[in-house]
């Protein structure tokens, strides 16, 4: 029927205009937002006519299970809703990566079973037959890259061949079936009254199946721009003022649209903190309609911009004791650990990129190079080359700290620390473990080794 994008979607359940006549709805793109709208539609569709909803956890989802639910008559009474949430149906090459990163994660914690259920997806993904003791260790650098789409993990993998093996007849087949009698169903029609809610952070847009909705069915687009760029961080900013917006209504309040913005320099697109930080607000004005900037300096303060100053500076200079305590502080105040991993992240982008124009031939980085030669030379000549220009706009002298500090790293410890970051924000957004207890894991990762001064 149609792909349509979410806050469009969304307009249309609050006019209550009708509904498309689909029995499959998709939700894909930011995780939080998928979750927020699908909940939105799932109430509607309750309102229209009352029913059960059944929730179904796409990590442990049996497909074909489903599927016999949603082909049956339901004994229960009204409109039958399957809600199947991080769906893997439409897991493809694209994805096995993240969900090795998973499986790791759950082994290195002690989690069997977790650890299991992510080889499980990831060999289906790669449609890899499990036949020996030895699959994974086995496979060579090109061979693993082929099926699976990303570079050979260095290491020890026989814990995950073990535990493959030892499972092995619980894989179960790959999706290329279960997407055709996915397909056949649709062409014949769920009874009258069943409904299937599917949300998938990641998609193959190519895959069968997703076409197949996209012609017959509802999609409806969660995404939001990822990156740094201006056109990206326009579309962030956006999609942060709705929701702000749209908590506040929900209270009868107005905010004043410079705290918006402030909001985003200070917490970075992150939907789940947003959503929790809005509502400390709005309790916080108390009866008061407005939030005000001032009202966001005090929840969000300054003072606290001041503590992630410090907590940088002493990441950079590797003191792992003062960066824990200033990691307690501001936890203790309430910054949201999302907002704590956007500025390391900002920072160490930072130092890559000023890193990666020091290994330019032209204009050449020296090791001692002062201010001045900065100032008059190095930096003039950077700017003529026009690229990086919003991140060489700053005080020539703090960009010339920056620069030194950039030149105590190599690029492959800052795009492994990146990495680390981005694991973390998984951690964080989908994991049971204490918040305070990820970031210290994060922290005392990066800096237990020091990293080896270039030449």
């Amino acid at each position: 029927m149609t792909l349509i994008k979410r806050s469009e979607f969304e307009t249309a359940l609050q006019d209550s205009a009708p509904l498309p006549k689909s029995q499959v709805f998709l939700f894909f793109g930011e995780r939080y937002l998928c979750q927020t709208t699908a909940e939105l539609l799932q109430d509607r569709l309750l309102k229209d006519s009352a029913g059960a909803l059944h929730n179904i956890d796409g990590d442990v989802e049996d497909p074909q299970q489903t599927m016999a639910c949603l082909m049956s008559f339901s004994l229960l009474p009204g409109r039958q809703i399957y809600r199947v949430g991080d769906s893997r149906i439409f897991h493809s090459k694209t994805v096995i990566s993240k969900i090795w990163d998973k499986a790791l994660q759950s082994q290195q914690k002690g989690r069997y079973d977790p650890a299991k259920r992510h080889l499980h997806a990831m060999i289906q993904a790669g449609g890899l037959k499990v036949d020996n003791p030895q699959t994974l260790s086995q496979m060579t650098g090109p061979e693993w890259k082929k099926v699976f789409a990303f570079e050979k993990p260095q290491g020890d993998l026989s814990w995950a061949d073990t535990t493959l093996f030892q499972s092995r007849d619980e894989v179960k087949p790959t999706s290329a079936n279960t997407v055709d009698q996915y397909i056949a169903a649709l062409d014949k029609g769920f009874p009258c009254g069943n409904i299937l809610i599917i949300t998938a952070e990641t998609v193959d847009k190519r895959q069968r199946l997703f076409t197949y909705l996209k012609k017959t069915q509802t999609i409806i687009d969660c995404s939001v721009a990822a990156g740094g760029t201006n056109a990206a961080q326009g579309e962030q900013k956006l999609v942060l003022k709705e929701m702000m917006l749209k908590t506040v209504a929900e209270f009868n309040k107005t905010i004043d649209p410079r705290a918006v913005d402030a909001f985003f320099d200070r917490v970075g697109f992150h939907p789940v903190a947003v959503a929790t930080e809005t509502e400390k607000l709005v309790h916080y004005v108390g009866d008061r309609p407005t939030i005000t900037l001032k009202d966001l300096a005090t929840m969000v303060s300054r003072s606290r911009e001041d503590a992630l100053y410090e907590l940088t500076d002493a990441f950079s200079k590797k003191q792992l004791g003062k960066a824990l305590v200033l990691l307690a502080r501001l936890q203790d105040q309430g910054v949201h650990g999302l907002a704590i991993l956007a500025t390391m992240r900002n920072f160490l982008r930072k130092l890559l990129i000023f890193r990666s124009l020091q290994m330019g031939a032209s204009p050449q980085w020296h090791r001692g190079m002062n201010a001045k030669q900065f100032q008059t030379g190095y930096l003039p000549a950077l700017k003529a080359k026009g690229e990086w220009t919003d991140m060489l706009g700053g005080h020539p002298y703090a960009l010339f700290m920056s620069f030194t500090k950039a030149h105590e790293y190599s690029c492959p410890v800052l795009k492994r620390w990146l990495a680390m970051l981005l694991k973390a924000e998984f951690k964080l957004k989908g994991s049971p473990l204490p918040p305070r207890l990820v970031l210290e894991e994060l922290f005392i990762s990066m800096l237990k080794g020091s990293p080896k001064l270039p030449n």
